[in-house]
């Protein structure tokens, strides 16, 4: 196999697109959703007695959630890396890699992204390299055929075209 860039357990290999909706998604929590919360708790406050007020006790479990993800987010974006555009391989799957499957059984197409769990959004057809169907990809060239276990059964797909 072609050279991959090495990866280490520590990093994070982000593509420019992931890295954009993560930064995204940070600034919407610092600039919106930080402050919709804090009113919350504000107003919760006006409810009365603080121990037994369920408005006031959710309104602090989503500003638990808010700064966890931030912090989560600024965790992600001081460790990423980004994958430049010339290191996607075309000649084999590789992470960045534009996909193109068929399902054996019914004839379907599938194009699909690889990328790392971290960008990973399945309804957008960005699957994570550490899926099931990303595992078997990994490595994988035109005309190859994968097999991918499923609560259903056993899928195969064969890779039609990769690009980036």
């Amino acid at each position: 196999m072609e050279t991959q860039i090495q990866i280490q357990e520590e990093d994070i290999v982000l593509t420019a697109q992931g890295r954009q909706r993560i930064e995204e998604e940070l600034d919407r929590l610092v600039t919106i959703d930080r402050h919709e919360v804090a009113a919350r708790i504000k107003d919760a406050k006006d409810y009365g007695e603080l121990t037994e007020n369920a408005e006031y006790e959710a309104a602090k479990n989503a500003q638990a959630f808010v700064e966890g993800r931030i912090l989560d987010l600024k965790g992600i974006l001081s460790r990423a890396r980004l994958l430049r555009h010339d290191d996607i391989p075309t000649d084999w799957v590789g992470l960045g890699a534009v996909v193109t499957i068929q399902d054996k059984d019914f004839g379907d197409d599938w194009t699909v992204t690889l990328v790392s769990s971290y960008e990973a959004d399945p309804d957008q057809d960005f699957l994570s390299n550490e899926s099931p169907i990303g595992k078997a990809l990994i490595g994988k060239r035109i005309g190859d055929t994968v097999e991918v276990k499923t609560p259903d059964g056993i899928i195969r797909y064969e890779v039609i075209s990769i690009t980036k």
